[in-house]
């Protein structure tokens, strides 16, 4: 991996910058912020003055005092549906509606007199509002204009000098000329809402290093293009996968992931409209409660936009609308009914034909329904189409039926294709060739099974006639009194080898028969139990000399089956000869024998001495042993042996292999 790729994969790095961007973000921001404050107050220490000395104060006053107006001018009175000024007295209307929610709207008390209708409006109360008028102008801040050339005010940033260019803000308001205001400015009850404290409270945590927020905005910037560039170019890369990483959010459908990120986006600024505007707490709070919801806002965008640019990357971002979802179903839904309608092939070409016919003359006959003879027609047609399935029907089921005993080994079926049209015939034919085929390729396994049979037979004969002469010969020689200990001990080779091969033919031979069925048996009850203990007694020698410890559990009574003693003989035989050859020494070996209600069970387990790198399926085929050798004296065609002469006997033969366990089981069923 290249350092660039290690970068681009590195978790660490990925983490540190999504720690760091919202620091950067609110450092960018207050420090806009506060370059914005410092430009609009000054640094005096008194909140109010340097506040009351503000652009921002002048226009929030004014704009107050307009919003009124026009209200007024626009006719919101109590006859309206949605009316604002309820009337208290002849000519005076009265509200204590806030149309504008900041600092100074539920603070400015006006009186507003139409000099054409000498209507008044007002939201303070008095018992005589023309005098109070003339009170105004005592108040420690008030504002009052009779007309565009008599305006008189104590606050600095609404003089007569200053008002003609923020009124003009605001456009068209030639009909105020018409109004008389009388306002001012309620500052002993005044107090300042969240947003205004928490900017002063910026103003003097910033004020300790004045020229702080003129460094950190272009470090910021850069700081922040960079962690940028970084997260765009990485997102979706991790050092475990070799292609871009979809997580389960982004497989979760991209339009509810808005709606989600929306939802929690809006109730964020929502929350910090409500601290900033209205809560009534103290800074402190307001700065962490604003610390927090800020966290949340960040957290669920950067979710989206992460989730958003893995979808990009990866070429999944259309895929992943529900809309495209439902798009792409509907349309593989309509291409799979094209498909089917449009199907050349005869059978479905006939059935929309017939279904076709069927629904014209159906309806045809339906709109004729009010004569008796359309009645009649329709019903014959009805009982002709049901005759039609029933027939169809009725040659489908022999098909069925056909290829049932096919499945279930009767290779001798013919059908009659003269009996049947169009596809049906079609079938019939095809299931007459698989028919001849299947029977066929019986035959041919029957012969080639009979071939192999004969070829082993008379191969071994031809084999034993010489090897029956060495053995003879090499008995001959063991009679002679051979003084040379090196030709002794040939010939005890070549007596144990002879020996092993003759053994090996007569196994070859036995297996051969006993796979083909070529094997006479003689079916009689023969007593289990007894014939386990002499096969135990048998092998009592070969046993001890492996240090194996029998353990022999057979039941209180007799177990009879139904089985040719000799070949019953033969299978038990054949399992203990394997247990001695292959079973661990100093080890214990399992046979128990259970009758039950439905069948008995015989087992024989033992722990095998060489690792089982084998399946069962393959141990039991022809010339195959557990250990992968032929170093030991088996042929490995015992269990080959035992399993064709158990089926033979109608006993289910089966070996399961645990580990280094070895288990043998015969069942026969109790008819």
């Amino acid at each position: 991996m290249t350092k660039m790729q290690a970068i681009k994969n590195s978790f660490f790095l990925k983490a540190v910058s999504y720690i760091l961007l919202p620091i950067i973000v609110a450092s960018l921001i207050l420090s806009i912020i506060y370059i914005s404050l410092s430009n609009e107050y000054d640094n005096s220490n008194n909140l109010k003055e340097s506040y009351f000395n503000s652009s921002g104060f002048s226009y929030e006053y004014i704009s107050n005092l307009i919003s009124n107006i026009r209200r007024i001018d626009n006719g919101y009175i109590e006859e309206n549906n949605n009316g604002i000024y309820s009337k208290i007295e002849d000519n005076i209307y009265y509200t204590d509606y806030e149309f504008i929610h900041n600092d100074i709207t539920s603070y400015i008390k006006y009186i507003i007199i139409n000099n054409e209708t000498n209507e008044l409006y007002t939201n303070v109360q008095s018992s005589n509002y023309l005098e109070d008028t003339k009170t105004f102008s005592n108040k420690k801040m008030y504002w009052i204009y009779e007309n565009k050339d008599s305006i008189s005010t104590n606050i600095v940033t609404l003089s007569k000098n200053k008002i003609k260019y923020l009124i003009s803000s605001f456009g068209d308001i030639s009909y105020i000329t018409k109004y008389s205001i009388y306002s001012y400015l309620d500052i002993d009850n005044f107090d300042f809402s969240n947003y205004i404290k928490v900017g002063f409270t910026l103003l003097s945590i910033f004020d300790y290093v004045p020229f702080l927020a003129d460094i950190l905005i272009p470090v910021d910037i850069v700081l922040l293009c960079i962690i940028i560039v970084y997260l765009l170019w990485s997102i979706g890369h991790s050092k475990t996968a070799s292609k871009i990483h979809l997580t389960a959010l982004d497989r979760f459908p991209y339009e509810l992931l808005l709606i989600v990120f929306f939802t929690i986006f809006g109730m964020c600024f929502s929350f910090f409209e409500v601290i900033l505007l209205y809560a009534n707490i103290p800074t402190n709070l307001v700065i962490s409660l604003l610390f927090i919801g800020y966290i949340g806002a960040y957290i669920s965008l950067a979710i989206i936009v992460d989730s958003t640019i893995r979808r990009i990357k990866a070429k999944e971002f259309w895929h992943s609308f529900l809309v495209y979802k439902i798009y792409n179903r509907i349309k593989k839904y309509l291409h799979n009914a094209s498909d089917r309608v449009l199907d050349k092939s005869p059978s479905q070409r006939n059935i929309i034909i017939f279904y076709i016919i069927f629904i014209v003359i159906s309806s045809i006959l339906g709109l004729t329904f009010f004569t008796g003879i359309s009645f009649l027609i329709l019903l014959a047609f009805w009982i002709w189409t049901l005759y039609l399935l029933l027939q169809f029907n009725k040659r489908l089921n022999k098909i069925k039926n056909a290829l049932h005993e096919i499945y279930m080994g009767n290779s001798n079926i013919n059908l009659d294709t003269n009996e049947l049209k169009g596809t049906l015939k079609e079938l019939a034919i095809y299931v007459n060739d698989i028919s001849n085929g299947f029977n066929n390729a019986i035959q041919e396994k029957l012969k080639s099974e009979r071939l192999k049979t004969e070829l082993i037979t008379n191969v071994s004969h031809d084999i034993k006639t010489p090897l029956t002469s060495i053995i003879n010969y090499v008995d001959l020689l063991k009679q002679e009194d051979i003084k040379d200990e090196k030709a002794l001990e040939y010939l005890n080779v070549l007596d144990s080898k002879s020996q092993r091969l003759k053994k090996l033919i007569e196994d070859l031979v036995e297996a051969s028969k006993a796979s083909s069925g070529n094997v006479k048996l003689n079916i009689e009850e023969i007593n289990l139990s007894e014939l386990l203990k002499q096969v135990t007694g048998e092998f009592k020698d070969k046993f001890d000399e492996k240090n194996l410890s029998i353990d022999l559990e057979l039941p209180d009574n007799s177990v009879n089956i139904e089985a040719d003693n000799r070949y019953m003989y033969r299978i038990i035989e054949n399992l203990y000869s394997n247990v001695s050859k292959y079973a661990m020494d100093n080890t214990r070996v399992y046979i128990s024998l259970n009758k039950g209600d439905n069948e008995i069970k015989l087992e024989i387990k033992n722990i095998s001495k060489e690792k089982l790198n084998i399946s069962a399926d393959e141990l039991m085929q022809r010339f195959v042993r557990g250990d992968k050798s032929r170093f030991t004296e088996g042929s490995g065609l015992g269990l080959s042996i035992a399993k064709s002469l158990s089926e033979l006997q109608n006993c289910k033969f089966n070996i399961e292999i645990d580990g280094d366990l070895f288990k043998a089981i015969l069942i026969w069923n109790i008819k």
